[in-house]
């Protein structure tokens, strides 16, 4: 991987001041008041406070891929992805790795590597997605789903799913990230 670090010329907005607006049981709505200085220039944004999430592409020794299909509330419609959820507080994203992808589908792996993170969606999330290569995936144990998940895992192979992917059948765009970073990690 480049060490060269990309140097940012844009001056930065200031945040003068920040409320929180609403709170759920995963995120808080802020308003957030932010200023340009150098134009004396002020605005208003509504910013999602969320957790870190995290996102795992576990492969078995077979080299296949462990997928979940599940239902998407936003979209109404139901997706191909990778395992993965939120970091709990006071969790490390390695940890939050391990416990989703056993939870979510009953398959353990041998080898955990960090493939890196994306902003989630940098316009208006304050959260990172964290992406973890784990090898060595076999099931070990049944499902450990939470009142509201329905998950159905599928097992099938890599380079099904990259297709899948490449033609606009798997499209969630943080699982498209993950794909990213995979694949760019094998490129080094």
């Amino acid at each position: 991987m480049s060490k060269k670090q990309f140097n940012y010329t844009i001056e930065p907005w200031v945040t003068t001041k920040e409320r929180v607006e609403y709170t759920t049981n995963i995120f808080k709505v802020l308003t957030r008041d932010m200023k340009i200085e150098s134009e004396d220039h002020s605005a208003t944004f509504s910013i999602v406070a969320a957790p870190d999430w995290i996102n795992v592409i576990a492969l078995t020794d077979e080299n296949e891929i462990v997928l979940v299909e599940q239902y998407r509330y936003g979209i109404e419609k139901p997706t191909l992805e990778l395992p993965g959820g939120m970091v709990d507080e006071g969790e490390h994203p390695r940890e939050t790795s391990i416990r989703e992808l056993k939870e979510e589908t009953g398959f353990e792996g041998t080898d955990i590597i960090n493939l890196g993170k994306v902003s989630s969606n940098p316009a208006m999330l304050t959260n990172y997605t964290h992406t973890y290569l784990i090898k060595g995936c076999r099931k070990i144990t049944d499902q450990n789903l939470d009142g509201n998940e329905r998950i159905n895992v599928h097992v099938t192979p890599l380079q099904d799913f990259l297709d899948l992917v490449a033609d606009g059948q798997v499209h969630h765009s943080l699982v498209v990230a993950a794909v990213a970073k995979y694949l760019l990690f094998g490129e080094r």
